[in-house]
């Protein structure tokens, strides 16, 4: 199975009284949505599932991917590696799974699969990590296919 973990690009600041859930992309974040879509769209199968909080930031971000997506309120900011995990049937799903999210959970979450003495790995904003469950040698093994951040592509 392919998970491939996308934190949003960056947006506005929260400020106090704020809706979390409404904060859009500064024009910075647009542009580091836009790289990071098209260097994704190339390498993405055809048969990927999209998931993505419901946030606007995440949303935007997702939209410049060009491909239908869910919005799911599992990825929400306050949601758990365990949701995120039950949500994409990790391992088990033989469909490869994009999720558009939040720190920590997409830290959290990759520490959690890479069995990482911290409990979070921090994710940089617009950044994606590709991560694969295989089986080698009888033993299941989760291998890091790439990391990639908007200012190296």
């Amino acid at each position: 199975m392919d998970l491939i973990l996308w934190r949003h690009a960056e947006a506005v600041e929260w400020a106090e009284g704020d809706n979390d859930l409404e904060r859009s992309l500064t024009p910075r974040g647009e542009k580091q949505a836009a790289r990071m879509a098209a260097w994704l769209d190339r390498q993405l199968a055809e048969g990927t599932r999209v998931l993505v909080s419901p946030a606007r930031r995440t949303e935007q971000t997702a939209l410049a991917l060009g491909r239908k997506f869910k919005l799911r309120d599992e990825l929400r900011p306050d949601g758990t590696p365990a949701q995120l995990l039950e949500l994409v049937q990790w391992p088990s799903s033989r469909v490869p799974m994009l999720v558009v999210g939040h720190q920590p959970m997409l830290g959290q979450t990759l520490a959690q699969l890479l069995r990482l003495p911290e409990t979070e790995c921090a994710v940089k904003k617009g950044a994606l990590w590709w991560l694969r469950h295989r089986e080698r040698d009888g033993h299941a093994q989760t291998v890091v296919v790439t990391v990639q951040t908007p200012d190296m592509l």
